[in-house]
């Protein structure tokens, strides 16, 4: 299994980017897929999951009505649409794949079977 992010970048504060995960090796339609984010010195956090068979979607609060997560059936990919950026969005955002619910995947990081190998975000002021 492989998933390759990318899409990362510099962007000014208020500005937006599109992260990309091309899904290879598993059946995209089975898993439920997120993308979480680990700044500096902090923990790795949950940020957006979406569980392909039901289409629900699961956002932390703090990216609520900024980030939106979608898929590509065709490509097997999944992307996180990023707009209205703030300098706290500054990290190394990973993509996953796991076989739980969207909330599932949110709350407990362990559920994440599959993970790329990030792509980073800078946010300036």
């Amino acid at each position: 299994v492989q998933l390759v992010e990318s899409g990362g970048g510099l962007v000014q504060a208020g500005g937006s980017l599109r992260l990309s995960c091309a899904a290879s090796g598993l059946t995209f339609s089975s898993y439920t897929m997120g993308w979480f984010r680990q700044a500096p010195g902090k923990e790795r956090e949950f940020v957006a999951t979406i569980m392909r068979s039901t289409g629900s979607t699961y956002y932390a609060d703090s990216v609520k009505g900024r980030f939106t997560i979608s898929t590509d059936n065709v490509k097997n990919t999944v992307y996180l649409q990023m707009n209205s950026l703030k300098p706290e969005d500054t990290a190394v955002y990973y993509c996953a794949a796991g076989l739980s619910s969207a909330q599932g995947m949110a709350v407990n990081l362990r559920l994440s079977i599959y993970w790329g190998q990030g792509t980073q975000v800078t946010v300036s002021s």
